[in-house]
């Protein structure tokens, strides 16, 4: 009983440090992943001991981690992952081994590594990068569904499927020429990974729409939740058993639901869940860092911080330029995933006991991870005025001129008089329709293949690339445009492409979507004429036709619709994010 007790103090203590962090790190106007890792660096037993206990927490955060993966799973739609499928298996290739490459011979140069062994796993822990930092940042930011967002999750995603491979070859790392060839290490590791994800796809096409149909039927929301938690904890124990990565299993779980009718459903279900556990995930690792190791050995801590984070960088941002990309996603990829993953703790466990590294090495790089984690929320809001501030550089714009070579299925020269459409998704495909079936011509631009192979299908003119870029706003012909619809996912593109077209046509009338009400103002102020907030709209249209029911004179709709509108919805604002 007094274990019990103790266990419940400590999970009330956790939540509660987590709470408090969390709040104090928003009222500084910076991301609750921070207050976090904070929280979990004063109450940890490296701190001010408040836990007594911190392998019940540990085993929570574990949770945590799969919920957070399972609800990716679950959003991640596998035709966004189809349309990076490239990058995302060859460039975590490449990024992986020249990162494993480069550290290995830093460190045999230097003598800071016995062997070409210990270089080569030094390498591999620094390869890694955190799904479950970054995932939580995205989403803070809104930003999963963005270009940048769906290739920094891809290329994680293959980076942790390449740890179960790691996890197995170390021990023969270790042994060096041992009973059992390195090849047939990796033979067995590819042989589980494969069986596993044919027998994933088996069971998400035939048993689970069918398990879950049933359960739905039911009506039960407590039986439709906890199919969905044996669900995701079900195939994370099976990945876990078969030497890879939990997270693997619970993010493979989340994409078996996501194909089904009951998707958005499961998503509700789970995210309080995932909130709930990510938080302790996050607080666990803030209890990993030990203060005084951190005092007595700053200077060479903050050079190793300075060292992966820059280096990671660097060998990133080329990969993604070099499979097409724009400087802008390169930038925020490459910031985006340049810090030490969590799960390279679980690597380093395991080449500690194998000898491979050093108590005080261990030590030193949970310090060093830790404080990549925190300033990767820190990297991201950097990235946007680095991308722009490489705009401006002469000599990078010359190299772009070769590396962004838009692709375009119209001559952009002789277009005038026509309507720019930043975006082929969801709003900017019915714009494009709606104004081609009234006899306007239209430009779109866009940066996915699929979208762009629908349009070279449907013959509508675009430029391929992404809309914020200078060199794509170059062919647009903007000058000549009589408008510019602004109909992008993600709200940073929106208001840097805002500011170039404006700058480029003073006069051009530009019309852009708002994510949230505090952009309505901001876009407004940074020139557009009109600014649409679709929830906004969907509330006017409902209220609309209701208000017709109850008697309302047409005219007088028009009127009201008209005056709220002008006014940018601030009669409606009150309590709306």
């Amino acid at each position: 009983m007094a274990a019990e007790l103790g266990f419940t103090l400590d999970l009330m203590k956790v939540l509660g440090a987590a709470a408090v962090g969390g709040y104090l790190a928003s009222r500084l106007k910076q991301p609750v992943l921070l207050g976090y890792l904070a929280s979990g660096l004063v109450i940890g037993p490296l701190g001010l001991k408040l836990i007594s206990d911190t392998g019940n927490i540990q085993g929570l955060a574990e949770l945590g981690v799969a919920f957070l993966l399972f609800a990716l799973g679950v959003q991640f739609s596998l035709e966004e992952l189809n349309r990076v499928r490239n990058i995302a298996l060859q460039g975590s290739l490449f990024q992986m081994g020249l990162t494993a490459g480069l550290v290995s011979l830093v460190a045999l140069a230097f003598g800071w590594v016995d062997g070409a062994g210990q270089g080569l796993f030094w390498g591999a822990l620094l390869s890694l990068s955190s799904t479950a930092v970054v995932l939580k940042t995205l989403t803070e930011r809104g930003e999963i569904n963005t270009r940048h967002g769906q290739i920094m999750l891809a290329v994680l995603i293959a980076q942790d499927l390449a740890l179960g491979l790691m996890l197995a070859v170390v021990p023969a790392i270790a042994q060096g020429s041992g009973e059992t060839p390195l090849w047939q290490v990796i033979a067995l590791v590819v042989l589980k990974v494969s069986s596993f994800l044919l027998g994933a796809v088996l069971a998400g096409r035939w048993v689970v729409p069918v398990i879950i149909r049933e359960v739905a039927i039911t009506e039960s929301s407590e039986l439709f939740l906890l199919t969905l938690i044996a669900l995701c904890l079900g195939v994370a124990l099976v990945t876990a058993e078969l030497g890879l990565s939990i997270e693997i299993g619970a993010f493979v779980a989340g994409l078996m639901i996501a194909e089904i009718d009951y998707a958005d459903q499961a998503l509700a279900k789970v995210l309080p869940l995932r909130d709930t556990f990510a938080s302790l995930f996050f607080v666990s690792i803030g209890m990993l860092i030990d203060p005084q190791v951190l005092v007595d050995n700053f200077g060479g801590i903050l050079g190793l911080v300075s060292l992966v984070m820059v280096g990671k960088a660097l060998i990133v941002l080329p990969i993604v330029l070099g499979f097409g990309y724009s400087l802008k996603t390169a930038v925020l990829t490459s910031l985006g995933i340049n810090q030490i993953g969590e799960f390279s703790f679980v690597l380093a466990i395991v080449g500690l006991e194998n000898g491979l590294i050093s108590q005080e090495a261990y030590l030193l790089l949970l310090g060093t991870t830790a404080i990549t984690l925190v300033m990767t929320p820190l990297a991201f809001n950097l990235a946007p005025a680095l991308s722009t501030w490489l705009y401006q550089r002469p000599a990078v714009l010359r190299l772009l001129s070769r590396l962004e070579s838009p692709d375009a299925n119209v001559h952009l020269d002789e277009m005038s008089g026509h309507v720019v459409v930043a975006g082929y998704g969801r709003v900017g495909h019915v714009i494009v329709n709606l104004l081609r079936q009234q006899g306007h011509p239209v430009l779109v631009l866009e940066n996915s293949e699929a979208a762009v192979q629908t349009m070279r299908h449907e013959k509508i003119p675009f430029v391929m690339g992404d809309a914020d870029s200078e060199l794509i706003l170059a062919k647009a012909s903007l000058a000549s445009a009589k408008a510019l619809v602004i109909a992008l996912p993600d709200p940073i593109s929106t208001r840097l492409l805002l500011r170039r077209a404006r700058a480029i046509a003073p006069r051009l009338d530009i019309i852009a979507r708002a994510h949230t009400t505090k952009e309505l103002d901001q876009l407004s102020q940074l020139g557009a004429q009109e600014v649409v907030q679709p929830e906004f709209e969907a509330a006017l249209a409902l209220c609309t036709h209701l208000l017709a029911t109850l008697g309302q004179i047409d005219d007088q709709l028009d009127t009201t619709m008209a005056k709220i509108r002008a006014n940018h919805y601030r009669s409606l604002r009150s309590n709306v994010s």
